[in-house]
């Protein structure tokens, strides 16, 4: 390996170990057109094989490619970006490519989206929710401050300082109390002989 090339090697070994094992790093030795240094492979590429780069025609001014999606040899989904490395001259020498699996990652959000979602047909049970003023509260509070691209949590910026029980969320306490004291329970008939 080229000494210019020999210092990019605690790179690619730290990026890979960083992220093990999740981030394979493959640094190109331009010149010979083959694969120099590989950390973390899970691509079971070798080094001193053909980096197939050849064909790529860097613009004077071009740093980095991508990030862009890769299939790995087992069909695993990969995002990539490849770092052109230049010299002193402003030659590119060498290609470092990071590459990222991230197979482990969709599977995540898919098992979330299929636990999150609801059917089409997702009517709430009338019997359960007929006289629950509080779910009334809380739609009406989430729809309102939704409707206006604001988060009722984060609405009053004394909130988070007063530990959650900022003037905001007393309103909201005071807004429940309220109906405690004066809407009917659904079993036990009208409150405070109302």
């Amino acid at each position: 390996m080229k000494p210019e090339l020999a210092s990019y090697v605690a790179v690619c070994d730290g990026v890979a170990q960083l992220f093990q094992p999740f981030v394979e790093v493959v640094l190109h030795d331009l010149e010979t057109e083959t694969a120099a240094h590989i950390a973390g492979n899970f691509s079971k590429r070798e080094i001193g094989e053909p980096s197939l780069l050849h064909e790529i025609d860097f613009r004077p001014t071009e740093r980095l490619l991508g990030p862009y999606e890769k299939v790995n040899w087992d069909g695993r989904r990969i995002k990539s970006i490849s770092i052109i490395l230049r010299d002193s001259a402003e030659r590119p020498m060498a290609v470092m490519c990071i590459n990222a699996d991230v197979s482990h990652f969709h599977a995540v959000m898919q098992t979330l989206s299929a636990f999150a979602s609801l059917p089409v047909d997702h009517a709430k049970p009338a019997s359960l929710f007929k006289e629950d003023w509080h779910e009334r509260i809380n739609e009406y509070i989430q729809n309102w401050t939704g409707s206006r691209g604001l988060d009722h949590r984060r609405a009053d910026p004394r909130t988070k300082a007063a530990g959650g029980q900022g003037p905001f969320h007393r309103w909201r306490l005071r807004w429940q109390e309220l109906c405690c004291l004066y809407l009917p329970h659904p079993r036990h008939g009208p409150r405070n002989g109302l």
